[in-house]
């Protein structure tokens, strides 16, 4: 049986590469972590798991009450 990336790791991907399609160019706001989870059909927790992962490498800013954000400044 194939290993299988954990869905909070999948979604990170999948980000990843819509960021890097230009469909969440840099500075642009992601849509809500509710929204997200309705999307990948998983729980917020999951969801926010994968985008504090990508803050803490700096591919996305945090600020608090207002939003998840593309970084200016993508690591290469």
């Amino acid at each position: 049986m194939p290993y299988e990336q954990p869905l909070w790791r999948q979604i990170r991907e999948d980000l990843r590469a819509r960021i890097k399609a230009g469909i969440h160019p840099a500075g642009s706001k992601l849509p809500a972590v509710r929204l997200l989870a309705e999307e990948y059909e998983t729980s917020h927790v999951t969801v926010r798991r994968a985008l504090d992962t990508m803050i803490e490498s700096g591919e996305l800013v945090g600020r608090q009450g207002i939003g998840v954000f593309v970084s200016d400044q993508q690591p290469s």
